[in-house]
Formats: C-alpha cells, structure tokens, sequence
C-alpha cells in the first residue's frame, strides 16, 4: 500500500486565529472542501468495477479532514506503475478545490 499526503502552502498561517475566532465556520469550510474532494475524486476516478471509486471517503474531525481511498491498489492508478502510466483522481480533486478552499478561509479572515 502506498501512502501519499497532499498539503497546501499556507505563506500567512492565520487558520489559528480564525478558528478560535469562528470554530463553526471554519468547521463548515472545512467539511464542505472535504465533501467537494470527495465528490470530484470519484467523479475523476477511473472505473473497471466501481470498487476504487465506492472506497473513497471523507472523514471529517472538526477542523481537519482526510480523503482517502480505501483499496490497496489505489496508489497504483494514481501514480502509475512501470506497466501501467497513472491515472490521477486524488490529487487533481484537491486542486480543483484547494482554491475555493483557501478563498472561504481568506473571507473568514477578512471579518478578524
């Protein structure tokens, strides 16, 4: 199984100071981003049974969230193998929302 971590570069980490200030928005973004993750990652995911794209879930705990598969091989179509060329569906998800992401926590900042 492989492990992979996605992580956005935050240049000015206020998400301290807006979540003490507004837990339940941020709690609301937060979920939101890792509900549209999971939507678009399954929309993007390649199909042969169905069995990669039912595996992908959000878990969401307050502030923060992961999306993952959960099949052994996922790994496998999204970073390819030296018989298989990748078909990305995790990390393309994540860009897709990274911006609206980071645009709901600006807003949220902007009423500090």
């Amino acid at each position: 199984m492989i492990n992979v971590s996605y992580r956005t570069t935050i240049r000015y980490n206020r998400i301290p100071d807006i979540a003490a200030r507004f837990p339940g928005a941020v709690r609301a973004v937060v979920a939101k981003a890792a509900l549209d993750i999971e939507a678009d990652a399954k929309a993007l995911c390649p199909v042969d049974t169905g069995a990669l794209r039912a595996s992908i879930k959000a878990e969401i705990d307050g502030t923060r969230a992961t999306i993952e598969p959960h099949k052994d091989y996922a790994g496998y179509v999204e970073f390819g193998t030296y018989k298989m060329a990748p078909r990305a569906y995790m990390r393309p998800a994540a860009d897709i929302n990274e911006p609206r992401f980071i645009a709901a926590m600006e807003a949220l900042a902007a009423h500090l």
